[in-house]
């Protein structure tokens, strides 16, 4: 009986969180044909809060605007990375996802004790992380960062939209809507557009054959 009352006794919860700054993390531009994705981390003040923090995809784009302002006011410090379409088709979406989430984290001013990422991955970090499904609603931090990384990915997004207006950019963000899939049919691809995803895959193959001679495209269609 002394034994057992003894191994309680020594019984302590064990503390695997540093104590120190957070960081949220999550990203933005995964799905879209075209463009970078972008990835965003944020420590938050605790002693100065901010309303309304909720994931991005749930807020208008003018709530996103105004609680970006607020995020860039009031939090310690913000940090906006991203991977280039390039790094897209070289390394796979997913790799690149991971590497603009590294860059964000590595970007920031002040170094976390902790970063909690949104969803069941995590990027290689040289500090204590851990991913949180469905963070963005559940993690203010994650909530800011989310905010911050889709408003800084619209306003490229209008960039290319300047650049290549009779893709719809500033209005489909790049994602495979009808509009942006009849224009890729119509246009072919731009630089901006990632190769390795299928229908831009497809529309440089078509733009690759409609500058064949007529007799080249006959021959290829017959042997294959």
């Amino acid at each position: 009986m002394q034994s057992k009352r003894f191994l309680k006794a020594e019984q302590a919860p064990l503390v695997w969180d540093a104590p120190g700054l957070l960081a949220g993390v999550d990203e933005a531009g995964r799905g879209p044909l075209a463009g970078p994705v972008v990835a965003a981390a944020v420590i938050l003040d605790d002693t100065r809060p901010i309303r309304g923090l909720a994931d991005s995809k749930t807020l208008t784009a003018l709530q996103r605007e105004r609680l970006n302002d607020q995020i860039l006011a009031r939090a310690l410090c913000c940090s906006v990375a991203h991977a280039t379409v390039e790094e897209i088709d070289t390394h796979n979406i997913l790799q690149a996802t991971m590497i603009a989430m590294r860059r964000a984290v590595d970007g920031l001013r002040l170094r976390p004790a902790k970063v909690l990422v949104d969803g069941n991955r995590l990027p290689t970090l040289d500090v204590l992380a851990e991913a949180i499904i469905k963070g963005d609603a559940r993690v203010k931090a994650i909530s800011a960062a989310s905010i911050l990384a889709k408003v800084h990915r619209d306003k490229l997004c209008e960039q290319l939209d300047a650049e290549f207006p009779h893709y719809g950019f500033a209005r489909h963000k790049g994602y495979g809507t009808r509009e942006h899939m009849e224009a890729l049919q119509r246009h072919g691809a731009c630089v901006h557009h990632r190769r390795s995803f299928s229908p831009v895959a497809a529309a440089f193959e078509r733009m690759d054959l409609a500058a064949l001679p007529p007799s080249v495209v006959i021959e290829l269609q017959s042997t294959s």
